[in-house]
């Protein structure tokens, strides 16, 4: 089975002993840190800030995913650009901004990792163009705003309209949203690279994370 990628959803960490957590998280061969940043305005939510992101990534060599549901996100894009490192990602939501495309090539121009959230009211339609840009895709299964929610089971005819573009269009594909092992085990097949794991699967369940990721990695496909 082709390998596929593992990323924590921070904003699920504990806080009181986050030093300790992304020690843990790196011990146990996470692939990457995923920060949510939310402005309360696009998602009905505050989650993680920029210091919390610029802290992680001091504390860490290992990637960072780091998702703008921000408005308006090329206003503020240098703030989060000068405390990442080349190779981080950035993913912005088309429908926030204006212009994407301008901030995405901001992101490339700061030799980062270019990528866009699609929500599950956004079609893969409306983000084409994009697509020719971006080297991740997002794919959210629940609306954002909160961890904890449920899987919308439309989102799967998502996956069968975008995957089939991965190679055409240079990109990868990644899960967001109510992760189970069950996802895993059907879209892992399919073509998805890496899934951004949290209450579900990795936080709140056991202390000892790298038993949990080593599960998840010998799950039979």
């Amino acid at each position: 089975m082709e390998y596929f990628e593992l990323n924590a959803s921070m904003m699920c960490a504990d806080y009181g002993h986050l030093e300790d957590e992304v020690r843990r998280l790196d011990d146990a061969g996470i692939d990457s840190f995923h920060i949510d940043i939310m402005d309360g305005r696009y998602v009905p939510n505050f989650a993680m800030s920029l210091n919390d992101m610029a802290y992680i990534a001091k504390a860490t060599k290992t990637p960072l995913d780091v998702h703008l549901m921000i408005e308006h996100p090329n206003t503020h894009i240098e703030l989060f650009l000068e405390k990442l490192r080349p190779g981080d990602t950035v993913y912005i939501h088309p429908e926030a901004e204006y212009h994407p495309s301008t901030t995405l090539q901001k992101i490339i121009d700061a030799k980062m990792i270019p990528g866009i959230a699609i929500n599950p009211g956004t079609s893969v339609e409306t983000v084409m163009e994009m697509l020719q840009i971006v080297k991740k895709v997002l794919v959210m299964s629940v609306n954002p705003g909160n961890a904890g929610q449920m899987y919308l089971p439309y989102v799967s005819k998502k996956y069968d309209k975008i995957l089939p573009l991965q190679k055409k269009c240079g990109f990868d594909v990644y899960w967001d949203g109510a992760c189970g092992a069950d996802k895993i085990k059907e879209f892992v097949p399919k073509g998805v690279k890496g899934f951004v794991i949290g209450t579900t699967l990795l936080f709140g369940k056991t202390d000892n994370y790298k038993e949990t990721i080593a599960n998840i990695r010998n799950m039979k496909f």
